[in-house]
C-alpha cells in the first residue's frame, strides 16, 4: 500500500522502497524493517507517527465499533451529514464513499494504516469535513487505526462474534473496550453491560438507563416513531426502518451528529428522515408476502431481528458460516426456535466445512420444535419459505444480507438472497 505526501512515497512494503521513500512500520510488517534498510530506505517511521506527516486538521474522523449496528449507524451518520450540507466520506464493509459516490467496492471493514490515511487524504482532497469509518475488533487488535485522532468514537454493543479470531468472549470484550481507554470524545450505549470506558469526554444514549440522549418512547407502525430527551428537552424522529436495534442505531447517529456539528437537534432529526436504511440490513424485499433480508449472523443479531416481529408468524431461513466460531451455531438454533413458527435451516457460506455438519451443529440447539426443515440448497430453502407464507407471516432470510456471492471452499459463486426472492415472486 502506498501513500504520497508532498511528492514523497510512504509505503509499508519493504520491496517497494528506495532511498527517497519512507518505510512505515506497523504491527504487521515490523519483521521486514531490516529488509527495507537493505533495500536502501533511509527514513523509517512508525505508523503512530504518520499523523505528523499528513495534516488532518481540516477533517473530523468519526469511528464506530460494536458487534452489531456499525454499518447502519455509520451509514445513517453519513446520510444525515450529507443532508445537512457537509461534505463527507464513509469507509466500511460496503466500500468507500465520498459525497454520495462509491469510490471503492467492498473491502475489509477497516483497512491497514496506510489505507486509512490514503482514504482520509482522498477525502481531504475532495473537501470533506467528515470521515466516518467502521472500526472492527480485528483492526483495533492489529493496530490498523494507530495514529488516527478521532473527533468521536462510538460504541454500539458488544456481544458474541469473531471468537474464531479472539478465542474467548473476554478477550473480544477487552479488545473492543480498549478503543475507549483514551480521552477522545466518545458516545456509549448505556444499556450495554459489557462496555467499559474512560469517562472523560463521554456521552451516552439509551432506551433503559439514564443517559445524555435518552429514548422515552418508541412505537412501530409503518416504520418507527421515537421520542427522546436531551437535558430535559423533548425531541422526536420517524423512520421507515424497523426493529428495536435500529432505534439504538438511529439514536446513536442523531447523537453523534449533534456532538460533532452542534447543529440544533430538530434539524438533525429532520435530516435523518431522509435515510432509508442499508441494503441487506432489515431490508423489506416484498410486502405481500412480507419478506425481509437481514445480515444477522450471530445469536444476538438474530434475537434482535426476530423479536421485532413478535406479532407475526415467523418463517425463519438461516444457516451459519463455515470456518468460523462453531459454538454460536446451536445458540443460533435456540434463538430461531424461541421466536419462529417455522424454521428452515440451510447453507450459508460453508467455505471448507461440510454444510451437513454445520447444519447438525445448528440443529443441536433446536429442541422439540414442531416445524423444522433442513434444505441445504439455499435457493430451494427460500422458495419453500415463500410458499409457506400467508398474510399473518413474515419470511426472515438471515445471515447474508446484501452479499452477492456464496463462498464454497475458497470460490465465490454468484448468489443474492434478495435476487432469489425477486426471481421466485416474479415467477408466481
Amino acid at each position: 500500500m502506498q501513500l504520497i505526501i508532498n511528492n514523497r512515497v510512504y509505503t509499508d512494503n519493504s520491496n517497494e522502497v528506495d532511498e527517497n521513500s519512507v518505510f512505515v512500520v506497523s504491527k504487521q510488517n515490523e519483521k521486514f524493517k531490516q529488509s527495507a534498510i537493505d533495500n536502501g530506505c533511509r527514513e523509517i517511521i512508525t505508523a503512530s507517527e504518520l499523523k505528523n506527516h499528513l495534516d488532518m486538521s481540516s477533517i473530523k474522523v468519526i469511528g464506530i465499533t460494536g458487534t452489531n449496528g456499525k454499518t447502519t449507524t455509520a451509514a445513517a451518520i453519513y446520510s444525515i451529514l450529507l443532508d445537512l450540507g457537509y461534505k463527507v466520506a464513509l469507509q466500511g464493509t460496503r466500500g468507500f464513499f465520498i459525497n454520495d459516490e462509491r469510490v471503492e467496492d467492498y473491502s475489509l471493514t477497516t483497512p491497514v494504516q496506510l489505507g486509512n490515511f490514503a482514504h482520509i487524504q482522498k477525502a481531504i482532497q475532495n473537501g470533506c469535513n467528515f470521515f466516518v469509518m467502521e472500526v472492527s475488533s480485528h483492526a483495533i487488535e492489529q493496530k490498523r487505526i494507530e495514529g488516527l485522532e478521532f473527533a468521536l468514537k462510538i460504541h454500539t454493543n458488544i456481544t458474541r462474534d469473531h471468537l474464531d479470531y479472539h478465542k474467548t468472549i473476554e478477550e473480544y470484550v477487552r479488545v473492543k473496550n480498549s478503543f475507549f481507554e483514551d480521552e477522545s470524545p466518545k458516545l456509549i450505549n448505556k444499556d450495554d453491560p459489557k462496555v467499559v470506558c474512560n469517562p472523560k469526554n463521554g456521552f451516552a444514549y439509551s432506551l433503559e438507563n439514564p443517559s445524555t440522549y435518552k429514548v422515552d418512547a418508541y412505537s412501530f407502525k409503518n416504520g418507527m416513531h421515537v421520542m427522546f430527551n436531551y437535558f430535559g428537552k423533548h425531541f422526536s424522529f420517524s423512520s421507515m426502518m424497523m426493529g428495536i436495534f435500529n432505534v439504538y442505531n438511529l439514536m446513536a447517529a442523531v447523537a453523534a451528529v449533534h456532538i460533532t456539528t452542534k447543529k440544533p437537534l430538530e434539524e438533525i432529526c429532520e435530516a435523518l428522515e431522509g435515510f432509508g436504511g442499508v441494503s441487506g440490513r432489515m431490508e423489506t424485499i416484498s410486502v405481500n408476502p412480507l419478506v425481509i433480508v437481514d445480515f444477522a449472523h450471530t445469536p444476538d443479531g438474530m434475537d434482535e431481528v426476530l423479536k421485532s416481529f413478535n406479532e407475526k408468524d415467523i418463517i425463519c431461513v438461516f444457516g451459519a458460516g463455515g470456518d468460523r466460531d462453531k459454538l454460536k451455531r446451536p445458540l443460533m438454533g435456540t434463538v430461531a426456535a424461541k421466536y419462529s413458527k417455522h424454521i428452515i435451516v440451510t447453507s450459508d457460506n460453508p467455505r471448507f466445512e461440510d454444510p451437513d455438519l454445520i447444519i447438525e451443529d445448528i440443529l443441536a440447539g433446536i429442541k422439540n420444535h414442531p416445524s423444522v426443515q433442513v434444505e441445504i440448497n439455499r435457493k430451494e430453502a427460500i422458495k419453500k419459505a415463500i410458499k409457506m407464507a400467508d398474510e399473518n407471516s413474515v419470511v426472515l432470510i438471515l445471515g447474508k444480507g446484501d452479499e452477492s456471492t456464496q463462498i464454497i471452499y475458497d470460490k465465490k459463486f454468484p448468489f443474492s438472497d434478495k435476487e432469489e426472492v425477486l426471481k421466485i415472486l416474479n415467477k408466481e
